[in-house]
């Protein structure tokens, strides 16, 4: 039982702070997070509007319902926004690497070999596919135009690689030299969309706080005295411009995100 004690205490006193679990996780590569799984959260979502539906009628649930679809809606394009960045900045990590081993006179097909070990999802699959077809004597450049063909994302930029590729291939100038430039090419567009998409911070913004002011009406009405909640939650007339209303303002939401895509593209 001492002993039993002793070991917990021990223990206890060695468990790691905080501070010190974020630098022991300091270039450790973060796990992907655990996907919810989609039956888990279409139940929830028809338990919660059965819930609103019971508790307060239809319109109100509808115009939940709407609010919560643009909310999952603008949440998966963010985090798509943010994959692509991520895979485009790999891309980057993966040619720097292909062009030093190039330049010390690695093969190429060992180059591209590195660069997917180096390299994850996308990325790693084109680098691999391409030292698959260098190695079996075809041109690295299809492999990486197979790979962009069915790549999300990146196939814009695997398919500038593999045109720089490809004439190298064709005219024999130096590959690690054309490639340095379709990175330099890649790294510009970037920095172009980074500065663009700090550009539209302001606009977003503004598109937010817009599609808060009729939320903002409702309250101040509501701390006035002229009970607008009641008028939207009873029906009839009031909940179908709960639900319009609504609408309209989501609708708005997404359009201004739409225009931010085209002009960040």
């Amino acid at each position: 039982m001492n002993a039993t004690i002793l070991c917990l205490a021990a223990a206890l006193f060695v468990l790691p702070s905080s501070s010190a679990r974020r630098r022991l996780r300091r270039g450790v590569p973060d796990a992907a997070p655990r996907p919810i799984p989609r039956a888990l959260v279409v139940g929830v979502m028809v338990v919660v509007l059965a819930t609103v539906v019971v508790w307060a009628g239809i319109t109100p649930a509808v115009a939940g319902a709407t609010v919560a679809t643009t909310a999952v809606w603008r949440r998966r394009a963010r985090r798509r926004a943010a994959e692509l960045d991520r895979q485009r900045r790999m891309l980057l990590s993966g040619l720097d690497t292909v062009i030093a081993d190039l330049r010390v006179g690695t093969h190429p097909a060992d180059a591209c070999e590195t660069a997917a070990r180096e390299t994850a999802g996308s990325v790693a699959d084109a680098f691999r596919v391409a030292a698959a077809r260098a190695r079996l004597g075809g041109s690295a450049a299809h492999g990486l135009r197979s790979a962009a063909a069915s790549s999300n994302g990146v196939a814009d930029s695997l398919g500038r690689v593999a045109d720089a590729w490809a004439v190298s291939d064709r005219h024999g100038l130096a590959l690690a030299e054309l490639l340095g430039a379709a990175r330099i090419d890649l790294a510009a567009r970037m920095r172009i969309r980074a500065r663009t998409e700090a550009g539209l911070a302001g606009a977003r913004a503004t598109a937010t706080v817009l599609a808060g002011l009729p939320v903002l009406g409702v309250g101040l009405g509501q701390l006035m005295g002229a009970a607008p909640l009641g008028i939207l939650l009873a029906g009839g007339l009031g909940g179908v411009m709960l639900v319009v209303g609504t609408a309209l303002v989501c609708v708005g939401l997404l359009w201004t995100d739409r225009i931010a895509a085209r002009v960040r593209a």
